[in-house]
């Protein structure tokens, strides 16, 4: 840092580190890039399978344009992800690396996550916008949401679902099994409710969803599936509360959708209205406080915050909603959740999960 670029600052120390830090935010902004395309283009996933091989060997087998391959190869090798060796001009991704970047090591494979970095860039234009005149932008905005999101919730949720998370809600498992109406609040692409229906076909699945395309791959899923017992509804939750037929399911799940509704409150009030007494919701979302002093430690916060700047808030925003935002935390979360009629929330955390809160209700 050149000392006269600052003359107005004695501790050149502190500005030379922050400095490193910007340039640390631009490279691994940048690699972060190219591990979502890596992911994408199952790059990593190829050169898992290959030993230590040339650039035109790993395009070769992953299907690739070489000079793409190699530009990429140069960007992993000088990040410290992929292994470089001139004299042989060969790449290998070392196994520990695998087993964070390929699509066999999920649940741990961090390279889905790269993703939203690229989807929340495209949107950039449209929310430099909203902070000048307010609003937001819109899910039609945002092509690959449900996509992305179903691969982040098969890593987080539905790896976790039969081990970890039913378990959470006493004699569920029978219940199902005997059957009972099940309702999925913001559904998406159905992945989890497909699942269930396949495992307990005496039980009824229903989905709700504002997106179309969304709930159109996931009534083609059930049908290569060959399910009976499930369906899938586009709905405008907004005046859940008014719209929701009472006393209809035995189950309701809301898996990270509660907090970018228009009407989150309201939303709420219709889960609790639409659940039978000793109804059961099971609510997952982030795992954060309310408050922002009590985040500095979390170790993804300021992905969490830029998600919810450039997704979970502006959605809700664009529809004249509520704008929680993803890091609406547990205390607002409990707080809302009682105010819908819930008189008891019980909140779990796994211990291999540090992202997720998963709320258990029982209608009383």
């Amino acid at each position: 840092m050149c000392n006269a670029c600052i003359p107005m600052l004695n501790d050149v120390k502190t500005v030379d580190a922050f400095a490193g830090q910007m340039l640390d935010m631009l490279n691994q902004g940048a690699l972060s890039l190219m591990v979502s395309i890596g992911h994408r283009t199952a790059l990593f996933d190829s050169m898992s399978e290959l030993p230590d091989a040339t650039a035109g060997e790993i395009s070769t087998h992953a299907g690739l344009e070489e000079r793409y391959v190699r530009e990429w190869l140069a960007a992993m090798v000088a990040s410290g992800v992929v292994r470089y060796s001139p004299d042989s001009e060969r790449y290998q991704l070392p196994e520990s690396h695998a087993a964070l970047l390929t699509r066999s090591a999920s649940p741990d494979n961090i390279a889905v996550f790269a993703q939203y970095i690229s989807m929340m860039g495209q949107v950039e234009d449209r929310i430099v916008d909203c902070f000048r005149q307010g609003g937001g932008v819109g899910y039609e905005y945002y092509p690959r949401f449900h996509k992305v999101m179903a691969e982040d919730s098969g890593q987080t949720v539905l790896a976790a679902f039969e081990t970890h998370i039913l378990p959470l809600v006493s004699q569920l498992i029978p219940r199902l099994e005997a059957g009972i109406r099940v309702l999925d609040v913001g559904c998406g692409k159905g992945a989890l409710l497909l699942w269930l229906a396949e495992r307990y076909p005496n039980s009824e699945f229903t989905g709700y969803d504002l997106s179309h395309q969304a709930l159109d791959e996931a009534r083609n899923s059930a049908i290569k599936s060959g399910l009976t017992n499930i369906q899938f509804e586009e709905r405008d939750l907004t005046d859940f509360a008014g719209q929701a037929d009472a006393n209809a399911f035995d189950w309701v799940t809301a898996f990270d959708a509660i907090h970018d509704q228009a009407a989150p409150q309201s939303v709420l009030d219709g889960i609790y209205k639409t659940l039978k007494p000793d109804g059961i919701f099971l609510m997952q979302d982030i795992r954060a406080s309310s408050h922002l002093e009590n985040n500095l430690d979390h170790p993804i916060a300021p992905l969490l915050y830029t998600l919810s700047t450039m997704h979970c808030m502006t959605v809700s925003l664009a529809q004249d909603g509520a704008g929680l935002g993803t890091m609406w935390g547990e205390e607002l979360a409990t707080e809302m959740l009682r105010t819908a009629g819930f008189t008891r929330v019980e909140v779990n955390q796994l211990e291999h999960d540090f992202m997720n809160n998963f709320y258990v209700m029982i209608k009383g």
